[in-house]
């Protein structure tokens, strides 16, 4: 066949998700903790029998809960295969001017894949040396949109709210999406914000703070138009997305608020722990505002000597090839047990 039949691409790269019974699992961000027990209760009383049986086109259980969780109508709501299919969504729906779509140099990198892929032209900004997004760089620029993660990942910063508000203020003709995956760990969120800003679409996942990356459940929230411009795009590739065990599991989660908030003290107490006692071993920490730290070693170790370390010890953390980043390791939050195996390893090597 011939070769140019053929999309040539770099694809997004995960973390590598091995299966070793005794490894310690730190380099995706999944949650450490079992989702909600209404969650697990939903699971069990999930007929099977109705697989037979598409879902719902507009998911409209799991959209009704989260409208009413977050105070807004059914309309103002889009539910999708987890956060990436929504954000891919809104990447073909949204970013189609042929001007260049804006988000940071460093930050998640499927944004650039996307872009590849939709063949949308992209403008990349640096961060500031300390890591932190300059709001300014985002306004007065001619762009076809712009992309914002808060937190940022993997540096893990928050941005303030007012800045995200002037990004949004600065573009008015153009979409701002907020990709707040980590926002229920810390950093203030612009959810309240979509009555007030036409451009504004906020993204959420179920896959950190609820303990659900298995179910695959993503959301955003925007004004009417928006989301029918997303479900139009939706619909033209595959009506029938999330899967009905993952509607239902879904829906008990978003109903167990104390849960929720329970486990979600538990991360936060354990992150703050985790970046005290990696400071006091040398290592340069930065302000964390999700279910993970972003790290650099004492010198003479290297962050790839850390990585390799704890590999062999069947613990694994994410190390990034990146310039800029590549003396970073990014460590999720597990368990205190793990945590402290983790920094045992850690120590031996200070």
């Amino acid at each position: 066949m011939k070769a140019d039949n053929f999309r040539k691409l770099d694809p997004y790269v995960p973390g590598i998700q091995p299966a070793f019974a005794d490894m310690i699992k730190l380099n995706t961000n999944e949650s450490p903790y079992p989702p909600s027990p209404k969650v697990i209760e939903a699971s069990e009383r999930f007929n099977a029998a109705d697989l037979r049986l598409y879902p719902s086109v507009d998911v409209g259980p799991i959209r009704d809960a989260l409208a009413e969780y977050h105070g807004f109508d059914r309309s103002c709501v889009f539910v999708g295969v987890g956060s990436d299919d929504v954000l891919a969504t809104i990447f073909q729906a949204c970013f189609n001017s042929g001007r260049p779509v804006m988000f940071p140099e460093i930050t998640y990198s499927f944004y650039e894949v996307w872009a590849r892929l939709y063949n949308i032209s992209v403008k990349k900004i640096p961060l500031r040396p300390d890591f932190t997004i300059n709001a300014d760089d985002y306004c007065g620029v001619e762009n076809g949109g712009v992309v914002i993660a808060n937190p940022n990942a993997p540096t893990s910063i928050a941005m303030e709210k007012g800045d995200i508000e002037m990004i949004i203020r600065s573009n008015p003709e153009n979409v701002v999406v907020i990709d707040e995956a980590y926002i229920d760990f810390g950093g203030e969120s612009v959810l309240d914000c979509v009555p007030k800003y036409d451009n504004l679409i906020v993204v959420r996942t179920f896959s950190k703070s609820r303990s659900l990356a298995g179910a695959r459940i993503g959301y955003c929230v925007a004004n009417p138009e928006l989301i029918n411009i997303i479900e139009t795009v939706r619909n033209s590739i595959n009506s029938y997305t999330n899967n009905r065990p993952a509607i239902e599991m879904g829906v008990a989660s978003v109903k167990d608020e104390e849960y929720f908030r329970a486990m979600l003290a538990k991360v936060i107490a354990t992150r703050e722990r985790l970046a005290g006692e990696l400071r006091a071993l040398g290592f340069t920490v930065l302000p964390s505002s999700a279910n993970f730290v972003f790290a650099t070693p004492p010198a003479p170790l290297t962050a790839a000597e850390v990585y390799d370390r704890l590999a062999e010890k069947h613990i694994f953390v994410r190390h990034f090839k990146i310039p800029g980043i590549d003396n970073y390791l990014r460590i999720t939050v597990g368990t205190d047990d793990q945590v402290d195996t983790m920094l045992a390893e850690v120590k031996k090597l200070i």
